[in-house]
């Protein structure tokens, strides 16, 4: 698995996180919920997507851990609030071995 120091074309994933990744995001809601986070200039608060979204708090927290668990983001705790962060280099090597099918 690829550190924070390594260039995104340096990164290259298994074929389990592949498979985690494409699982993550076949959900439809669920890619929206990834779309809305990498848009956001650094992060986008837990509190942020709950408006943005008609779901309850604990389907939000079931894709959270969804994309967490595939490493498309990264979940900060700061007490009771929650911050998303995009992982745009494990996106970009996942983008790399779609394009090598």
């Amino acid at each position: 698995m690829a550190t924070r120091n390594t260039k995104v074309k340096d990164i290259r994933l298994l074929k389990r996180e592949v498979r985690a990744i494409t699982r993550a995001i076949s959900d439809p809601r669920r890619f929206d919920i990834l779309r809305h986070i990498a848009e956001a200039e650094s992060c986008a608060a837990c509190s942020d997507l709950r408006a943005s979204f008609p779901i309850s708090a604990a389907t939000l927290s079931h894709h959270l851990k969804e994309l967490e668990a595939s490493g498309l983001i990264t979940i900060a705790r700061r007490g009771k609030f929650v911050d998303t962060t995009f992982n745009r280099a494990k996106w970009t090597a996942y983008l790399a071995e779609l394009h090598q099918l």
